[in-house]
């Protein structure tokens, strides 16, 4: 497990975070150095994207007064945080600060890349990636479906006292959007993902009549 500290906030990187974005980066068609050097780049771009999402939750709630402290793990990762009771307001924001500054990021890389023609075809691929991997998971974390940003997000402006709406909501969305990307892509992994978090708030919805 790797751990280090950035801008003062713990952070680890357990080893499944590797492995599941080598698989991503399409480890099981590399057929070429070219292609595991590829891979390569893919994962290095995955791992800045994702760590600069979570760096805006902790950051944010730092900001608030809160310890943090980020975990890389299989398939994303998370921000804890404690020490303070945040309000729904201050929730809301340290929510939306992941996204926030990853959807910047990509913007920010896009900007340089068009600026920059003279780049190798790697480093074009690898800055390629950067822009695809940040907008691409801010917007997948954006849907109003728990426990992703969006879905928190809708909870905390919503309220307790309407966490069933919160729940339906995650469970139509999760349903729609999964078998879009079914249909679309062909790809079972994030349309699996989001049939798990619609089944789980199906049995939170159960528990709460």
């Amino acid at each position: 497990m790797v751990r280090f500290s950035i801008f003062g906030i713990p952070v680890q990187v357990q080893p499944f975070f590797w492995i599941t974005l080598v698989i991503i980066g399409g480890a099981l068609q590399a057929t070429s150095a070219a292609a595991i050097f590829q891979i390569g780049l893919f994962v290095i771009a995955g791992f800045i994207s994702i760590l600069v999402h979570e760096l805006g939750h902790a950051l944010t709630a730092r900001r608030f007064g809160a310890y943090s402290e980020i975990t890389l793990q299989a398939f994303g990762g998370y921000a804890a945080y404690s020490g303070v009771r945040l309000t729904r307001p201050q929730s809301f924001l340290v929510t939306a600060a992941g996204p926030a500054v990853q959807i910047l990021l990509g913007i920010m890389v896009y900007l340089a890349l068009r600026s920059l023609p003279e780049l190798s075809h790697d480093a074009r691929y690898f800055l390629g990636t950067l822009v695809w991997i940040s907008i691409a998971w801010a917007v997948l974390n954006l849907l109003p479906i728990l426990p992703l940003d969006g879905g928190q997000m809708l909870n905390a402006a919503l309220g307790p006292e309407r966490l069933k709406v919160t729940l339906w909501i995650t469970i139509i969305v999760a349903v729609l959007v999964g078998l879009l990307l079914l249909l679309t892509t062909h790809s079972i992994l994030f349309p699996l993902f989001l049939g798990m978090f619609g089944w789980q708030a199906y049995q939170v919805l159960r528990q709460n009549r």
